[in-house]
């Protein structure tokens, strides 16, 4: 019979190599959660034998269980091969992941290597994932009447399922457990999230340059999931250019990110989210580049050249991914990785602090690809793009008409914006023309051309 190491096999030429042996179990059963270890056999496969008395058995039985955690409890014989005495150790073990004096290790083909931080994070959370499903979990606080009934239906009409009474329909859903609701059921379906869970919330901003030292623009929203997603993706859509193409006799607006990309990596925020963490889904809107950032590094051991390379998934919250597949917002085989790339390949996924971020690049249309499409009028006036510019300058200049004396405070104040906002605008207005300002600051007054 000849032996040769592999993934769940290991050999050893004497109980010399016992400190060796234990590294190999741990690592063996952090991989397979199995293995077979030979005192008495060279690593290359020669039987060399083994001298054996029950203190050496003893002693085996010992460093494993003394150094390997959590404790097993392997079998160790006696065995001859080829008329020569050996030491055979089996094991089994599923409480990964296993320590051996006190560090992980993983079995990669016949070798032991030692587990980082990251990879040894991911064995843990692999062991305990239901348990640490915070989707899962038992809102303690909620009550069946926190619940809103036409939120509730409007889901299950959306995937195919009858309405009866709140509790019931819940039930369904797998939201309920021992007459309690879960976590996902009040991030869902609560007429108000926002007081049990106080990172039910989107944050958003714009940013006049190529970081944040310029804040054109900040919101913040609160509620359920749905309506969170809804408000993230319209306020990109506000604050990055519009273009348009004809279909027919039909003006199409077309974004300079691609909707159906943005609209992907919004989901994937809110489903793979870490809702542990205080932080909120935020949205940043930069002059190059529009941000999605969700609290909570990548799932289950994965990195980013795997779910860019392989497109594999793993879900952090599994509940919530079941809901949003049950409304066909995401699909089971979590292909929202190829999607994205698919619409825009340049989008860069990217984990930093503890934040997993998709960055979608504006393209910024080119004037010749807009142009011939507008009207003579439109042409005239070099109007391009961003929708929400020209809404946010329309309702200054109504303000300004109606009080000539009104300041930035005020107009913030008024439009809903922040004073850089408003500072940034005038700016603008000056610099084209469309406005003037006569007088000082204080005791000044606004002119209309």
């Amino acid at each position: 019979m000849k032996f040769k190491e592999s993934e769940t096999l290991e050999l050893k030429k004497s109980t010399s190599e016992l400190k060796e042996a234990v590294v190999s179990i741990a690592a063996m059963l952090n991989k397979h959660q199995q293995c077979e270890l030979y005192f008495g056999i060279k690593n290359d496969g020669a039987v060399i034998g083994q001298g054996v008395t029950e203190k050496t058995i003893r002693d085996v039985s010992r460093a494993i269980a003394d150094n390997i955690e959590p404790r097993i409890y392997p079998v160790i014989s006696q065995i001859e091969i080829e008329e020569k005495s050996c030491i055979r150790v089996q094991c089994h073990g599923k409480e990964v992941p296993y320590l051996a004096y006190g560090r992980a290790y993983i079995r990669t083909g016949d070798e032991d290597r030692q587990l980082s931080a990251r990879e040894l994070e991911g064995l843990f959370i692999k062991r305990n994932k239901e348990k640490l499903r915070w989707d899962m979990e038992i809102c303690r606080d909620a009550r069946f009447e926190d619940i809103s009934p036409k939120k509730l239906k409007t889901f299950l009409t959306a995937s195919g399922l009858k309405y009866d009474t709140v509790e019931n329909s819940l039930e369904k859903l797998k939201l309920v457990v021992d007459g309690k609701l879960r976590n996902a059921a009040v991030m869902f379906f609560a007429r108000k999230p926002q007081a049990f869970f106080p990172n039910a919330k989107l944050r958003c901003a714009v940013f006049g340059t190529k970081d944040t030292s310029f804040t054109i623009d900040m919101k913040e929203f609160e509620g359920d999931i749905f309506l969170l997603i809804e408000r993230a993706e319209e306020y990109i859509l506000k604050n990055i250019h519009i273009g348009m193409r004809l279909e027919g006799l039909r003006r199409i607006d077309v974004p300079e990110v691609d909707k159906a990309a943005l609209r992907e990596g919004i989901l994937n925020a809110f489903c793979h989210r870490d809702y542990r963490e205080y932080d909120s889904v935020n949205i940043a809107v930069f002059k190059d580049r529009v941000e999605v950032r969700s609290p909570g590094l990548l799932y289950g051991g994965l990195t980013v050249d795997a779910i860019r390379k392989k497109m594999v998934s793993e879900r952090r919250n599994e509940l919530i991914a079941e809901l949003f597949h049950r409304i066909h917002f995401i699909e089971k085989w979590g292909r929202g990785i190829s999607l994205i790339l698919s619409r825009e390949p340049d989008t860069d996924f990217s984990e930093v602090g503890t934040h997993f971020i998709v960055t979608f690049m504006r393209k910024h249309f080119k004037e010749e690809d807009i142009t011939p499409h507008l009207t003579k009028r439109e042409q005239a006036e070099g109007k391009t793009t961003q929708k929400t510019t020209q809404k946010t300058t329309q309702k200054i200049l109504d303000e300004i008409k109606e009080n000539p004396k009104i300041t930035r405070k005020e107009l913030a104040f008024k439009i809903g914006i922040g004073e850089d906002g408003i500072k940034f605008h005038l700016t603008n207005l000056r610099k084209n023309g469309i406005l003037k300002r006569i007088g000082p600051d204080k005791g000044g007054y606004w002119e209309i051309p």
